[in-house]
C-alpha cells in the first residue's frame, strides 16, 4: 500500500491559530484548503481546521524534532510559551518543564493557542 501522510490539528479560532503558528513557530500557511489551512515543513504536510473540539486531546498531538534543544526552548520562552510539567512516576517526571530520559534526550511539552499539546525534542 502506498500513501502520503498528512496530519491535522483542530482550532477553535482558525485566525488565532494561524497567528500563533506564524508568531511562535515562524510558519506561514502554504495554501488554503477550503476553510482550513495547509503547512509544509521539511516534507511534512499538516493542516489546521476549525473545530469546536480543539484542545480536547490530552495526549501529544505533534512532536517537533529540533537540532538545538536549549536554543529552541529559549526562543519559545521568549515568545511566551509555557512548558508543561508532568509527574507520572519515577521514569516520567519533568523538572522545570523538561523530561530527561536515561539516554540524556530531553523533551518538553507545551500547548498551541488552541490547546493542542505539542512536544519538542531531538529525536523521534
Amino acid at each position: 500500500m502506498r500513501f502520503t501522510l498528512k496530519f491535522e490539528l483542530a482550532a477553535a479560532d482558525l485566525g488565532r491559530a494561524i497567528a500563533w503558528y506564524r508568531d511562535v513557530l515562524g510558519l506561514e500557511p502554504d495554501e488554503p484548503d477550503g476553510e482550513a489551512v495547509v503547512y509544509r515543513v521539511e516534507g511534512t504536510v499538516f493542516g489546521i481546521y476549525p473545530s469546536e473540539n480543539a484542545g480536547t486531546n490530552k495526549a501529544t498531538s505533534v512532536r517537533l524534532v529540533i537540532d538545538d534543544f536549549d536554543a529552541a526552548r529559549a526562543e519559545l520562552l521568549s515568545k511566551g510559551v509555557v512548558f508543561l510539567d508532568y509527574d507520572v512516576g519515577p521514569d516520567f517526571r519533568t523538572v522545570d518543564g523538561v523530561l530527561t530520559s536515561p539516554d540524556g534526550e530531553r523533551t518538553s511539552w507545551f500547548k498551541d493557542s488552541e490547546g493542542n499539546i505539542l512536544a519538542m525534542g531531538s529525536s523521534l
